[in-house]
Parts: C-alpha cells; sequence; structure tokens
C-alpha cells in the first residue's frame, strides 16, 4: 500500500495545473483510489482499497471558506489553474473565497469534484487519461 512520503513526492512534482493529470496518474499507480483535500488547512486524506486511508498534517495556516458559493467563479479560476497562470495556495484561496470546503479527486472515476459547507457539489471536472 502507499505511503504518506509517496504521495508527497508525487506532489513535489507538479508545478501548475497543467501537471494534475501526470500526477493523478502516478497516484492511482500506487493503489489510491481517491483523496480529500481540505481547503480550510490544506489537510489531505488519502483513501485505498480495504479502508486503507492516512492523512496529510495541514499545509498552512486556516483560511475562512466563504458560505456564498460561487461555481462561475470556480470554473473560471480553475481554468487558469490549470493554463498555469497562479501556484497552488493561490488556488486554495480562491476556492475557499468561492465557497469550496474541499475537493474530492476520485482515481476510479477520474473526476474531481469541489464541494461546499454543505457537502453539495458545486463542480466536477473530468480529469484528462494520459
Amino acid at each position: 500500500m502507499f505511503t504518506l512520503q509517496q504521495m508527497q513526492t508525487a506532489h513535489g512534482k507538479v508545478k501548475t495545473g497543467a501537471d494534475f493529470p501526470k500526477y493523478v496518474q502516478e497516484i492511482k499507480s500506487l493503489g489510491l483510489l481517491h483523496y480529500t483535500f481540505k481547503v480550510a488547512d490544506g489537510c489531505t486524506v488519502y483513501t485505498g482499497v480495504n479502508g486503507y486511508e492516512i492523512s496529510s498534517p495541514p499545509k498552512y495556516a486556516l483560511k475562512t471558506i466563504y458560505g456564498q458559493c460561487n461555481a462561475e467563479v470556480l470554473y473560471y479560476n480553475i481554468s487558469m489553474h490549470q493554463q498555469g497562470h497562479s501556484d497552488f495556495l493561490t488556488f486554495c484561496s480562491q476556492a475557499a473565497a468561492c465557497g469550496v470546503e474541499c475537493w474530492v479527486v476520485d482515481t476510479q472515476t477520474m473526476l474531481c469534484t469541489y464541494y461546499n459547507n454543505s457537502g453539495e457539489a458545486m463542480l466536477s471536472e473530468p480529469i484528462p487519461q494520459l
């Protein structure tokens, strides 16, 4: 099964949103089923088969998740991030401002879904297959 170090090493190769599909392929090959990234503090919960789960420590100081959800602005920010126009921390701040509580990357369906504080899906993006 995968380790936290393997997940962090794979993530360390991501420089812009354009690197994301290759990252997802790598972590999928390590046995990851899905992960949940918590926007408030940057903690990630990685899930594998048979309920295997590991969590990363928080990555940054607590961010406020705004209650007003804005899927249109979120979609624009995702698009700009995928094109390399923002770094990861900037994107996290933008997601918080759009009302994103977390996102889930599912390596089985190859979807990244963004959720608000009520647990409702705001937006799902397909992850390109390489």
